[in-house]
């Protein structure tokens, strides 16, 4: 579990990359240029943990681009104490994020080795979501929500009525959208019934899986 002085630099550019790109939220950059990225990953991958690149994780899995996870986390605004829902902890990673970007996370993971590894590594970085549960994403949480924001990492064909459900007035929920190519979509909830749709470009994800039994 070494953290380096030159991780740290790695950290520090990998930063300027993200502002280059268009990264503004300060909370954002500060949690990506704090939280050991090549922890996360397969020790083979670790000389590679700071470029802006996605990586296999294993279960199929994969741990997002750095530039997603920030395009996704300022999507959010998160406010201190605001309660997030993750659909797709997979690595980690994005859950530290908004962890250290001072929101409330609860997670839910459908990879039940992807789901042990999290729950043991996060702790020993310091890093204490609300709640991580094995489970399916597309029910989300209702007996945690509302939720001030909900984040899904994986593509999904269509946006889970119980994710909407589960918003609150106000909330933003940020999910790619789309089969093969994903569509990154914000949405807003305006009142019970209505939500203010954004589309913000093309991103590629692994497909986000539904519990068919």
């Amino acid at each position: 579990m070494k953290d380096t002085a030159k991780h740290q630099g790695l950290r520090n550019q990998l930063v300027s990359t993200l502002q280059q790109k268009g990264i503004t939220d300060l909370k954002v950059l500060d949690a990506i240029k704090k939280i050991p990225r090549h922890l996360f990953l397969n020790s083979s991958f670790e000389d590679y943990a700071y470029q802006d690149k996605a990586f296999p994780i294993g279960a199929g899995q994969t741990i997002s681009q750095p530039y997603t996870v920030a395009f996704q986390s300022q999507l959010l605004e998160i406010k201190k104490d605001h309660k997030v829902l993750e659909i797709g902890t997979g690595s980690g990673y994005q859950t530290a994020v908004l962890c250290l970007m001072g929101a409330k996370v609860y997670s839910i993971e459908r990879q039940n080795e992807l789901f042990k590894q999290t729950s043991a590594l996060l702790p020993k970085l310091g890093i204490r979501p609300k709640h991580l549960t094995f489970g399916d994403g597309y029910k989300g949480l209702p007996t945690y929500g509302p939720f001030d924001s909900i984040i899904v990492t994986a593509g999904a064909p269509i946006i889970p009525k119980p994710l909407m459900a589960q918003l609150k007035i106000g909330g933003r929920l940020v999910i790619p959208l789309g089969e093969d190519v994903q569509v990154m979509t914000l949405l807003i909830r305006k009142n019970e019934t209505q939500f203010e749709k954004h589309e913000l470009g093309e991103f590629r994800f692994v497909p986000l899986l539904e519990d068919k039994n």
